[in-house]
């Protein structure tokens, strides 16, 4: 209960006004997304979710037995809400939940405006479809101010929202949770089922972290140190890569996202840099039918002198690739 109340009070910020007893706690933000699809699907209904789109989500809607319904996303404002719109108008009645990643996505670190989260949470109550909403990144905007989420517009419990400190404090924790509006009861069925509860001590470290006023300031330190990293990367990029890469420019998390120009191939990059220990993610594991062949994900929350290497030695590669190509 305690770290339920702590995870109240945070929402506050983001603009939700819930009581603990809404927030089931899950084993970090994998298990709450699983939970919520198993909660909302059933073997060969479709998912809508933005694209490209973490990996992650690509494998649970796969071994769910659901299919993807691929909605573009800009590095801007997120997911289409016009594309997603047309999508949910064509194949009524087929898609039974949406996944968005409305603050600082991963892969493309879009962020979803206010405006927009009401029109993404109306468009889907009209539509009789509930919206998965993962903010794991919304702690970590590069300002001051936190961001709201989509959460923070529902008025009929259709939304929800998932979350986890696995960005922000440590991935071996293992504690996320998720506030499930009208289906909690079946998301407290589903986590019953699949192991009972989150281990105790690693929730009250964490609360007690949130009570004592550790975590808002830990925040403050690692958002200035992720923007910082962020744009030494983003410049190294442009200073290595061929001309005409195109790198994100993200205003929170950690993630960049880099368009190469069309004669690159990132699975050859991948298994060149990964020879010389350099480990990147190509693009095409971000969609289900293998787009974005010459793009890449790279994670910033790191720089010192040996990723500066790792870039520049990223950039020959890529570079390579083209002199190489053939010429017509």
């Amino acid at each position: 209960m305690r770290l339920r109340k702590q995870i109240a009070q945070r929402l506050l910020l983001s603009g939700c006004a819930l009581s603990p007893d809404q927030i089931v706690i899950t084993s970090g933000c994998v298990e709450a997304g699983v939970l919520s699809l198993r909660a909302l699907c059933k073997p060969g209904d479709a998912v809508a979710i933005e694209t490209p789109v973490y990996f992650n989500f690509l494998q649970m809607i796969q071994d769910l037995g659901l299919k993807a319904l691929e909605i573009p996303a800009s590095p801007r404002g997120g997911i289409s809400l016009e594309a997603l719109e047309y999508a949910l108008d064509r194949n009524a009645g087929e898609v039974k939940a949406c996944i968005v990643i409305s603050n600082f996505n991963n892969p493309l670190g879009g962020r979803v405006s206010d405006e927009d989260k009401l029109r993404l949470v109306r468009m889907l109550e009209n539509h009789q479809v509930p919206l998965i909403e993962d903010d794991i990144y919304g702690d970590l905007s590069y300002s001051d101010e936190r961001p709201s989420v989509a959460k923070s517009f529902d008025k009929t419990g259709n939304v929800l929202l998932c979350s986890s400190f696995s960005k922000t404090v440590a991935p071996g924790y293992r504690v996320g949770g998720v506030a499930a509006g009208r289906y909690q009861e079946q998301i407290e069925r589903g986590k019953m089922l699949a192991n009972v509860a989150t281990a105790s001590p690693t929730q009250l470290a964490i609360a007690e972290f949130l009570a004592n006023g550790g975590y808002e300031h830990h925040l403050r330190s690692v958002r200035r140190v992720y923007a910082r990293q962020s744009a030494k990367m983003s410049d190294a990029i442009g200073r290595a890569f061929p001309s005409g890469t195109r790198v994100s420019r993200p205003q929170g998390g950690f993630v960049l996202w880099v368009e190469m120009p069309e004669g690159v191939d990132s699975l050859v990059l991948y298994k060149k840099a990964k020879a010389l220990s350099i480990t990147i993610a190509p693009g095409s594991i971000f969609s289900v039918d293998g787009k974005y062949l010459n793009c890449i994900r790279l994670n910033a929350a790191c720089w010192n002198s040996a990723v500066e290497v790792a870039i520049e030695t990223l950039g020959r590669l890529a570079t390579e690739q083209l002199t190489a190509a053939p010429r017509d």
